[in-house]
């Protein structure tokens, strides 16, 4: 893990920080302090920071909605070139 995605986690989780619990806000703060000093997190530090991170982090898929911005000409101009 790079010092960058390191930075990402953090900047994300900043969101969320008063949704923490008592203990996740302690382990939350400890590891700011270690990323504040420029430190790299090790491997145990670097798995709690992703597990808070995919526990209160929701990477909701995008919806396609163009649909609905088509203009009523094209609707039609599409449904006459496919029924010929």
């Amino acid at each position: 893990m790079g010092l960058r995605e390191q930075k990402r986690y953090f900047e994300t989780l900043k969101k969320y920080e008063r949704k923490f619990n008592p203990k996740e806000l302690d382990d939350y703060k400890m590891l700011v302090k270690r990323d504040k000093d420029d430190e790299d997190l090790d491997k145990l530090s670097m798995q709690r920071l992703i597990e808070l991170y995919e526990k209160y982090h929701v990477n909701r898929e995008k919806k396609n909605l163009d649909f609905l911005f088509k203009k009523p000409s094209e609707e039609e101009s599409d449904n006459i070139s496919i029924q010929q």
